[in-house]
């Protein structure tokens, strides 16, 4: 049975959903050398923030498959090395897209009206009401650094609230913006625009220190700044340097370069002016109990040897993309094993052709996933959805990805794999038929209709009489029973296929035996 390290808190409900698979041991508080020492005992691995996924831990690993991290970033997974170790790296992109879009709108009007110090004050016994004079956030303008899930659930929320909203964001479409009613614009316009500034974004080297004492001095002294995002996409000293100054009327920070918040940081000498809170985007109740299940969930798919619907290092994946394209993946994947084992040995190149309405779809996707299958067999559990490429590439396997939209035999569209190998080169094509279930229609240049089965028999032979029937007796005669059969050829009497679904594995040397069939020219088994 697998087994599942949880090394931070998580709802009780994701251990539930893994329990349904794996044994689970729920160990936190772990320090790193802690964590290499037995992380070789487990297959999946399932965290929060609190574990520092490194390189040392990763190379300690053996089988571990899959680090699960129950919310959005991944900044404490190294994630280079677990890709290069083939692991899958997950995220849950949406579990806490509400709780992280709201916590950033209360900070803006906390930071509007002072709350917290109202609150203190008023607790202490005073009524002190001209000590906390707020600012509006009707008719102000909004600038949204990022329109994601996050920031346009904001941006929607700030519109209702009767802002104007601007953003900055090079990766989404005029339309998409339009449609969040917000204004594209550049950044510098919005920095020296904007009366509150929100921030979300990765942190990355583009945005590393984005708030710095050069951008501030864009901004008006009126603006108040937000930043739920991540950590280190400000200068926290020059963000004090600058609301002590006047330079800016105020901050809300949720993140920090540094969490715990350091002792000594200059943001908690502030005053009313900066609001500060640890690290509570998503810690709501309703986001912690949905990050931990759709984590959890990833995992448990994966350890059933399902694709991760939010891989983050599973290049052409996207979660839509996925969901979408999940049948032909299996396709893919099915019929690159195939392929594999009638090919046999060391193969040199892979040509993946998309056909009819499939040529319209995620090549990279189809590939990666015909890659696995074509691997499965040399590399069993070691070959996966993120290293595939990365093994094919080792290996000097050329792929060659072609798609040709007039084949349109099928609805949805077909796939045709062909590989040169140490036998030759070999083709096989599929598609998906009825309620989306996997057929191989192709073998070579022969039509067939063919389910596939645990254990095949693949052969080439001369369309005669009888030697259907020759196979049937021999399998017969080692107590081997035929499931199905199909014959595919394009001629009478000439060069032929024939694909039988068996129950049982064949026994050693019945292969020898057929091929000295008369009529027969080559004959392959499969065990998919």
């Amino acid at each position: 049975m697998p087994k599942v390290l949880v090394s931070d808190s998580i709802d009780p409900v994701g251990i539930e959903i893994l329990s349904q698979v794996a044994h689970v041991d729920l160990k936190t508080g772990l320090s790193e050398a802690e964590l290499i020492e037995i992380i070789p005992e487990y297959d999946a691995l399932m965290i929060r923030s609190g574990t520092q996924v490194t390189e040392a831990v990763i190379e300690a690993s053996k089988p571990l498959k899959i680090i699960g991290r129950a919310g959005v970033g991944v900044d404490n997974v190294n994630v280079p090395a677990a890709t290069r170790k083939g692991i899958v790296v997950v995220n849950s992109p949406e579990g806490n897209t509400i709780a992280a879009a709201e916590h950033a709108l209360a900070m803006m009007m906390t930071v509007s009206r002072y709350i917290p110090d109202a609150n203190q004050s008023t607790k202490a016994g005073e009524w002190n009401r001209k000590a906390f004079i707020g600012s509006e956030v009707y008719k102000k303008t909004l600038g949204v650094v990022g329109l994601g899930k996050i920031g346009a659930h904001v941006a929607s929320v700030a519109r209702a609230m009767g802002m104007k909203l601007m953003a900055y964001d090079p990766f989404i479409s005029a339309e998409r913006a339009d449609q969040l009613g917000c204004r594209l614009v550049e950044l510098d316009q919005l920095f020296s625009e904007a009366d509150y500034i929100t921030l979300h974004v990765p942190k990355t080297p583009e945005t590393a220190n984005l708030i710095n004492d050069e951008t501030i001095a864009k901004m008006k002294p009126t603006t108040r700044l937000i930043n739920c995002s991540r950590g280190g996409v400000i200068d926290e000293a020059a963000l004090a340097r600058a609301i002590e100054e006047g330079r800016l009327a105020g901050a809300a920070l949720d993140v920090y370069d540094s969490e715990p918040l350091e002792a000594d940081s200059p943001l908690r000498k502030l005053g009313k002016n900066v609001i500060l809170t640890p690290h509570l985007g998503a810690s709501t109740a309703e986001a912690q109990v949905n990050v931990a299940v759709d984590v959890a969930e990833q995992i448990r798919d994966v350890l059933l040897g399902l694709p991760a619907r939010s891989a983050v290092n599973i290049p052409g994946l996207h979660p839509s993309v996925l969901e979408k394209m999940r049948p032909y993946l299996e396709l893919a994947e099915t019929l690159g094993n195939v392929l594999s084992q009638l090919t046999g040995g060391r193969i040199n190149q892979l040509t993946v052709r998309m056909q009819g309405e499939l040529a319209q779809s995620n090549s990279q996707a189809m590939v990666i996933a015909s890659l696995k299958g074509l691997l499965s067999q040399a590399l069993r559990e070691r070959v996966n959805y993120v290293n595939a490429s990365i093994e094919a590439k080792e290996r000097g396997i050329r792929v060659i990805e072609t798609r040709d939209e007039s084949i349109s035999d099928y609805s949805g569209g077909s796939l045709y794999l062909s590989a040169t190998g140490e036998r030759g080169e070999h083709s096989v094509a599929g598609a998906l038929l009825g309620d989306n279930e996997v057929f191989i229609t192709h073998l070579g240049d022969f039509p067939i209709n063919v389910p596939p089965n645990k254990y095949m028999l693949f052969t080439r032979h001369r369309d005669m009489p009888g030697i259907i029937g020759k196979i049937g007796s021999l399998l017969g005669s080692f107590n081997v029973n035929i499931a199905s059969m199909q014959v595919g050829r394009k001629i009478v009497r000439g060069e032929a296929v024939m694909v039988l679904s068996l129950d049982d594995p064949l026994p050693d040397g019945v292969l020898t035996e057929i091929v000295k069939i008369d009529g027969i020219r080559d004959a392959y088994t499969v065990k998919l």
